[in-house]
């Protein structure tokens, strides 16, 4: 999805069945793809990432074959009527867009994309993981906002670290959270090949540790006297099957985690072949509710319109959240 900056501020304040492809593969590790709600593939590494390459959107589940997904509606129809039918904090909003500095956006992006790529198993990928943490920390100490704290998430099964950030709110069981990817991929070459991902997802990844900056430096949010309590996410390993954000939500859901929102940002200021600015608002696998929530925040806030999209199963991590019941 490709959202902006008010969109995420003004949230803040709202409230298996299993088929083998081919023979004599059993030699090699398989992975476990879903390609749609209940429908898996056994497939090769060489297999996925042609996957990959013809644009076959799928969860890689392979780490959580037993980790089931949410039924329809079911965690889902607990929080899709608590958005906010009508906007009231137009100027705290306004006040932490103003604060976001393009010029420094434009610079971070340039570092941020300069690694060789940012490969989910890759050394590279790592590094730029590492460097990303140490601008968030920088925005947190500078801040000196009181309770917000970062984190690397390690995951078992590869090396690139997700990045969490939370910002306590007056009701502490609620959250709010907004992600994007931090890794870039180029299939055919694996870890090896130069992926500078400025656009995908680099664009959104800088945004968010900008709009982070802002957000805490709001005098508001430096007292907590926001409602929900606010995670700012950069997951890992999205390009190879929303690896980062399934670990993580799949880990909410258990834990019983109340997710009331999850905000997608991938690549941002994205123009269409026509050149014309707009938002796509992805329709399909998300939340009705709150992409009607979106659309108010888009007609008062941006100064573009936004147009209704399509994007398939399992094509970015609002999918993880939503797999698990959590409206995105």
């Amino acid at each position: 999805m490709r959202y902006t900056v008010p969109l995420m501020a003004a949230l803040a304040a709202s409230a298996t069945a299993t088929a083998p492809i081919g023979a004599g593969k059993r030699a090699q590790k398989l992975y476990t793809l879903e390609t749609a709600p209940g429908e898996t593939v056994e497939v090769t590494e060489d297999e996925k990432f042609q996957m990959i390459d013809d644009h076959i959107h799928f969860f890689d589940i392979t780490e959580w074959k037993d980790h089931s997904a949410a039924p329809s509606g079911a965690r889902l129809a607990s929080t899709t009527s608590k958005f906010p039918e009508k906007l009231a904090h137009q100027a705290n909003v306004n006040k932490i867009v103003k604060k976001v500095n393009v010029k420094n956006i434009e610079k971070q992006l340039k570092k941020f994309s300069s690694f060789h790529n940012r490969y989910f198993n890759s050394a590279f990928g790592v590094e730029a993981a590492q460097w990303l943490h140490k601008e968030i920390q920088k925005a947190i100490k500078k801040s000196k906002h009181p309770y917000a704290s970062v984190r690397l998430v390690q995951h078992q099964a590869w090396s690139q670290p997700s990045i969490i950030v939370s910002i306590p709110g007056q009701v502490r069981l609620k959250t709010v959270v907004t992600g994007s990817h931090l890794d870039s991929v180029i299939s055919n070459d694996r870890g090896a090949g130069r992926a500078p991902g400025a656009d995908d997802n680099g664009s959104a990844s800088i945004m968010l540790l900008n709009l982070l900056s802002a957000f805490l430096e709001d005098p508001r949010i430096a007292k907590g006297d926001h409602l929900n309590t606010v995670e700012f996410h950069w997951y890992s390993a999205e390009e190879t099957g929303l690896l980062g954000s399934q670990d993580i939500f799949n880990n909410y859901a258990r834990l019983g985690i109340q997710v009331e929102a999850m905000l997608n940002q991938d690549m941002v200021g994205y123009k269409g072949r026509d050149g014309v600015e707009r938002f796509g608002l992805i329709t399909d696998n998300t939340s009705p509710t709150q992409n009607d929530f979106l659309k108010l925040l888009i007609d008062e806030y941006a100064d573009i319109p936004y147009e209704e999209s399509t994007c398939g199963y399992a094509c970015s991590d609002h999918a993880s959240a939503n797999r698990n019941g959590f409206p995105s």
